[in-house]
């Protein structure tokens, strides 16, 4: 089950507001730059840890232990987002830092902007659509830029000569036909064959599903995430997992984040956490998936402790197969004010169960454990930076969450970072039909954008239950679009409800007509941004949005529920029956339900390839072209703050001081130096 909300294209909030609906204060008398820098489709922000002073100087040495930990973990994504990446990172970032020639000369900028979607996008490939990066600089100029710099700095492999290294890398960024697509979704192909990623080595994807499928017992009401934390290798003919863990692949790395977990053991907060850390330290030691799911099961029993930490290999969204997990860290700490929003949602997640539009042999009986809060991030890490999720829901396995519950967590320093870097950037007044939209969206979108993400994250994933002997893998490629899908569809059926103004946490009927009218213009519009002139849809929250709005558009056709009309010469998307809307969503989600519920493979692929993947080429360049006019990134990621520990002259920590003056290109570097234990072959 994968569980990131990932922000839309369409975030031009301005103002965040609070469980009444009142208002907070504008950004405008906010002095703090939270814009860092913009290029190629990306714009680079800054986000702010309010409260972090304010915590207990136990409580700043355990995130600032958490925080080393993290960001140990970088080189383990670039390796697995492919095998080449880590020695085009290295030798990109010699030449970047040693290059003696013209640095004004348009390959040497051409190839900065690379190396900075390199650092964007942990490895070659872009990190939303997947496909490969277009180098702008010529391979004479790398080769002789390769050439003047000291071998000692390049990332050769043992006795290999910096020709050498040329003959092998550079056709893996200048060739396009040669590892295209990080990850290949297209329908009727060899999806591990297709796919660049680093999870598996030699086999076909007709292997690696059989070598899965002997170990699964349908019987087994407690599996364990089969394949979660290895690469899957064919060697003398043998098919084989290598595991990563301590003593296994990834050791260098995975050998320093358990030093710094055993660090932020000695602080726990509480025994709780204590337990739940020395689990997860276990895990990476021994490997064993097991271990790793009595781990979480003592993380989501974690509930008492301020400071909270997502550390390992986690989402599944990197591996076509949707089986093996990309590593990832989140630091934060529960903020106290802002979670009375969730834990109002939470506390009343069986109402919301019993009254799901689905049929009622796919519903819980018995809601377990749900747990909701709002947290500050303090650092984001792995598969987290620089692009985030703004609401993650874990853990992922389906008995677990049935039977222990789950955490959801709503990220609320970064969704404000996006608010206030949008204001004013003139997208809504672009693409938005009237007046009259422009005022809903004013004055609820953000509370509604954050119920959304509260009530996609805190009960959508955590909705449902698979029937007996339905194996959790059976939608295969599509189940990470379907379960997005699905959750996105609970909270939009429930946004509208009246539960909702029951509960305070909206006051007006008319609210919920902002997010409907924002979502599904991103579905059949102005996500498109992010698609390049030719292709479809390949990444699962687009896939997923794209699903919703054309089928609701399609099945409402005859009604005009929703249309696409044109006006001086645009294109708008124009909503005419807001509660018919809501009934498609019902009806919508309780297709999806079933299908997961089920296991049907085949009406998940049906919905999927039919509503979610094909791009209208028209729409597409008239999107493209009004968005092109705003000059916007349709991208965003951050830079991290930095923690420096203040010691004594014991080498005690007697503080932890964070600040937030620290470039995109010196982060990456430090990073790299600091933080880069990998060797640049992981065999």
């Amino acid at each position: 089950m994968k569980n990131h909300l990932i922000i839309s294209v369409a975030t031009a909030a301005v103002l965040l507001t609070g469980c009444s609906g009142t208002k907070k204060t504008t950004a405008q008398a906010d002095k703090f730059d939270y814009t860092v820098e913009q290029f190629a489709d990306l714009q680079i922000l800054r986000y702010r840890v309010p409260g972090f002073e304010d915590l207990s100087l136990k409580q700043k040495e355990l995130v600032y232990y958490l925080t080393e930990a993290a960001l140990e973990g970088r080189d383990i994504l670039f390796d697995q987002n492919g095998k080449y990446n880590l020695r085009i990172r290295r030798m990109l970032e010699a030449i970047y830092t040693n290059y003696k020639g013209d640095k004004n000369s348009a390959d040497f900028k051409n190839m900065e902007t690379y190396l900075k979607r390199v650092w964007f996008s942990n490895g070659i490939h872009h990190h939303y659509g997947s496909e490969k990066f277009v180098p702008g600089f010529s391979q004479d100029f790398l080769k002789q830029a390769v050439l003047g710099v000291d071998p000692a700095l390049l990332p050769l492999a043992e006795g290999q000569t910096v020709e050498q290294l040329c003959e092998e890398i550079f056709p893996v960024i200048f060739n396009p036909t040669i590892m295209p697509k990080r990850v290949n979704q297209a329908d009727g192909e060899d999806l591990v064959l297709t796919s660049a990623c680093n999870y598996y080595d030699g086999v076909t994807q007709a292997e690696a599903e059989a070598f899965y499928a002997k170990m699964k017992d349908p019987k087994d009401e407690t599996p364990v995430s089969y394949g979660l934390n290895s690469r899957l290798v064919k060697e003398n003919g043998k098919i084989q997992e290598k595991v990563w863990k301590v003593g296994g692949l990834y050791t260098q790395a995975l050998e320093k984040i358990v030093y710094w977990l055993k660090k932020a053991e000695g602080v726990a907060e509480d025994d709780a956490q204590k337990a739940a850390i020395s689990k997860l330290i276990e895990f990476y030691e021994t490997g064993d998936l097991k271990t790793f799911d009595e781990y979480a099961i003592l993380w989501v029993k974690d509930l008492n402790s301020r400071i909270d930490v997502v550390n390992g290999f986690t989402e599944s969204y990197g591996d076509p197969l949707g089986m093996k997990a990309s590593w990832e860290s989140l630091v934060n700490f529960k903020d106290l004010v802002a979670t009375q929003r969730t834990e109002i949602i939470s506390s009343n997640a069986q109402w919301f169960e019993d009254h799901s539009p689905v049929e009622a042999q796919f519903k819980k009986s018995e809601v377990k454990g749900v747990s909701a809060k709002v947290i500050t991030a303090a650092i984001l890490a792995g598969d987290l930076y620089p692009a985030t999720a703004i609401g993650i829901n874990l853990p992922n396995a389906n008995w677990i969450r049935a039977h222990h519950g789950s955490k959801s967590v709503t990220i609320g320093n970064i969704t404000d970072a996006y608010n206030k870097a949008a204001h004013g950037n003139g997208f809504n007044e672009e693409f938005v039909y009237s007046d009259a939209e422009r005022e809903l969206i004013d004055q609820y979108s953000d509370l509604t954008d954050e119920l959304h993400t509260d009530l996609h994250e805190c009960l959508g994933h955590g909705s449902g239950k698979l029937l007996p002997g339905v194996d959790p893998d059976a939608l295969k490629a599509y189940g990470s679009t379907i379960e997005e899908a699905r959750a996105d569809l609970f909270g939009l059926y429930y946004v509208a409800d009246p539960k909702l103004i029951e509960l305070g946490l909206l006051s007006s009927d008319e609210a919920y007509k902002a997010q409907y009218y924002t979502y599904l213009m991103n579905g059949l519009m102005t996500q498109l941004v992010r698609i390049q002139p030719g292709n479809t849809v390949e990444e699962a929250h687009m896939r997923n949005r794209q699903l919703i709005a054309r089928w609701v558009f399609e099945k409402g056709a005859a009604d005009k529920v929703v249309e696409l009309v044109k006006k001086d010469g645009k294109t708008y998307v124009v909503v005419n029956d807001y509660e018919k809307v809501r009934q498609l969503f019902g009806e919508l989600l309780a297709e999806i339900q079933r299908i997961k519920s089920t296991g049907d493979f085949a009406a998940a692929r049906a919905l999927v390839e039919d509503y979610a993947v094909k791009v209208d080429p028209v729409l597409h360049a008239e999107v493209l072209e009004r968005y092109k006019k705003l000059n916007l990134a349709p991208y965003k990621g951050f830079v991290n703050p930095k923690y420096e520990a203040v010691t004594d002259a014991n080498g005690t920590i007697t503080d932890v001081k964070v600040s937030y003056d620290e470039g995109y290109a010196e982060q990456m570097l430090r990073y790299s130096k600091d933080y880069s234990p990998l060797p640049s072959v992981n065999n």
